[in-house]
């Protein structure tokens, strides 16, 4: 049965606007389209959004998501039993971490005694339990580019800092314009898109609370109107507006 993208979108969780740019940057494309226009989604594309969530929960950005799904060698089940080991392993951290933290509290009310090696329980990301795993089932060129991929994530950030600072001074630029005008939209549609790239999905509704926190706490104007007085205000009510127009 394909579903309609207001189904999808219902059925997931996520805003129509986000399926839209997944559409459009290639990642998940709608296996078929309507004689009206409407993007149709099959089940193999539910699939597939469901991975690409997936990776998302842990932390992979959009791009890195695209590279390995069109991959033709990704398989779709042995990526899921990589993931599931993943968060399984993450819980476990959590589960020591929460441990560790409690017992930093009794230390802290003086009711036990912690040497230092215990304070850390739970925080060594020196390894990767799944390396020697990984190496026997895809072979060591492909952990090793893995590897590689890792060590270009600092750039990564890098550029993502960049493209924020971008974005920013760009809006600033802007900042006399009505929030409503085209340019500002458009640019306010960028940040929209980084945000969803970089920091997991945001529905316009929490994309419009997002702005509406620019105004109303100091923290956020501050920060925000240091690229230019009365950026805040500005990206608030273009943020207000593009939520608006973009809900139907």
């Amino acid at each position: 049965m394909n579903r309609k993208v207001k189904e999808v979108a219902d059925l997931v969780g996520i805003s129509v606007r986000t399926l839209h740019h997944y559409d459009e940057i290639g990642l998940l494309k709608p296996d078929a389209v309507s004689e009206s226009g409407y993007r149709l989604y099959s089940p193999a594309n539910l699939d597939m959004l469901q991975q690409i969530l997936f990776f998302k929960e842990l932390g992979f950005p959009l791009k890195q998501i695209h590279e390995i799904i069109t991959d033709p060698t990704f398989n779709r089940t042995e990526a899921l039993i990589l993931q599931k080991n993943m968060l399984i392993e993450k819980r476990s951290r959590l589960d020591q971490m929460i441990v560790t933290i409690n017992k930093t509290i009794q230390y802290e009310k003086g009711a036990i005694e912690m040497n230092e090696k215990e304070r850390f329980n739970g925080l060594d990301f020196s390894h990767n339990p799944y390396e020697e795993e990984a190496r026997k089932r895809w072979g060591n060129q492909r952990v090793d580019e893995a590897n590689e991929k890792v060590q270009r994530f600092s750039q990564e950030e890098q550029h993502m800092s960049n493209e924020w600072e971008s974005i920013y001074t760009h809006l600033a630029s802007l900042r006399d314009l009505s929030p409503s005008s085209t340019e500002a939209q458009k640019a306010i549609e960028q940040w929209y898109q980084f945000l969803n790239e970089n920091f997991g999905t945001y529905s316009l509704e929490a994309f419009k609370g997002l702005g509406e926190m620019y105004v109303q706490d100091e923290r956020f104007t501050t920060n925000i109107d240091r690229y230019g007085k009365g950026l805040a205000k500005f990206m608030s009510e273009a943020m207000g507006v593009f939520a608006d127009a973009n809900k139907q």
